[in-house]
């Protein structure tokens, strides 16, 4: 068979940074996120008679350094015993660059895959299986806003609310189009072992969960905003001291960061976060979105715009 599928990058307001098994690729901490809307990877998957080996082509390339991760994703959804894939894999926003590329990669990759092999599968079943390739993508097998929580054995996931319980908007002013420099799975390693705070950034990410968990429920915008954006600057802190130090951010990303203050002051419902990537998210209400669109293009630095409302989940498209 051959399978199409689509998924949205997620954005995290309370961060995921760090494993506690590096092997099944589990999270150190559990996470809070959104998933977006306008921002989407394609993925085609079929499994025809007579391919040698996988194939990975990624927006009309192919991608040899990325096709061992999608190889061993396969493997470990379907099975080493399963025939070689065709995969072609279509993104509309930069890869690699701090946007969340990987979550909505794997996530579709494994609805796709799991659709191609003729299989059935619950949605918690394939968040995880892609949460073993890239531990953020298995947010974006849900929509609206998502928690996921780091258990003892396995991740769970609860759906908060859905893009139409809370229709916050998300401004992303990119900052840089290229790659980043350092990779988030060797960054995590790196803070776990070298910065002297990240113990206690572990240690009080239950406290930021709830206070999130308790402002989606009580659509409390000021508050989610403040422990958002507070739980952001502490992910970057264990960052910026780790050894060698990690800093993703640039100048553009600052002066973003000093105009979504100065929104605040002028009374704007909007809050920054900002991942492993020098991309500066601005969220806020429906209300506040044109003003905050206004200011981050007037920020020297910034090279584009992208606006986006809260998506779906992981979804198939398409099986023949």
């Amino acid at each position: 068979m051959r399978a199409i599928s689509q998924a949205q990058p997620n954005i995290a307001l309370i961060k995921y940074w760090g494993k506690r098994d590096a092997g099944r690729n589990l999270p150190a901490v559990g996470s809070l996120s959104v998933t977006l809307e306008t921002l989407w990877t394609k993925m085609t998957v079929s499994f025809p008679g007579g391919v040698a080996a996988d194939t990975l082509r990624v927006n009309g390339r192919p991608d040899e350094a990325m096709l061992p991760r999608v190889s061993r994703c396969l493997d470990d959804l379907l099975g080493t015993a399963r025939r070689p894939a065709v995969v072609a894999s279509e993104c509309n926003f930069p890869i690699a660059a701090g946007l969340a590329s990987s979550a909505s990669a794997f996530a579709a990759l494994v609805v796709a895959a799991s659709a191609a092999a003729g299989e059935t599968r619950e949605v918690l079943d394939l968040a995880r299986a892609a949460g073993r390739a890239s531990g953020s993508a298995a947010r974006s097998l849900y929509g609206g806003i998502v928690e996921l929580e780091a258990g003892a054995d396995d991740i769970g996931l609860t759906a908060l609310a859905s893009p139409a319980d809370w229709p916050l908007r998300v401004v992303v002013a990119v900052t840089e189009r290229g790659p980043k420099p350092l990779g988030s799975t060797e960054g995590m390693a790196r803070s776990a072992a070298t910065s002297p705070f990240y113990a206690d950034w572990v240690g009080r990410q239950h406290d930021d969960l709830a206070v999130a968990r308790a402002a989606v429920a009580a659509r409390d915008f000021e508050r989610l905003a403040a422990v958002a954006e507070h739980n952001c600057l502490k992910m970057h802190s264990v960052m910026w001291t780790s050894r060698p130090s990690i800093v993703y951010w640039n100048r553009t990303t600052i002066a973003c960061m000093e105009a979504v203050r100065d929104l605040q002051r002028g009374g704007h419902a909007v809050f920054f976060t900002i991942d492993a990537g020098p991309q500066v998210k601005a969220v806020c209400l429906p209300e506040s979105e044109a003003a905050v669109r206004s200011a981050l293009a007037g920020v020297a630095g910034v090279q584009e715009l992208l606006e986006t409302g809260l998506g779906e989940g992981a979804r198939l498209l398409e099986r023949a």
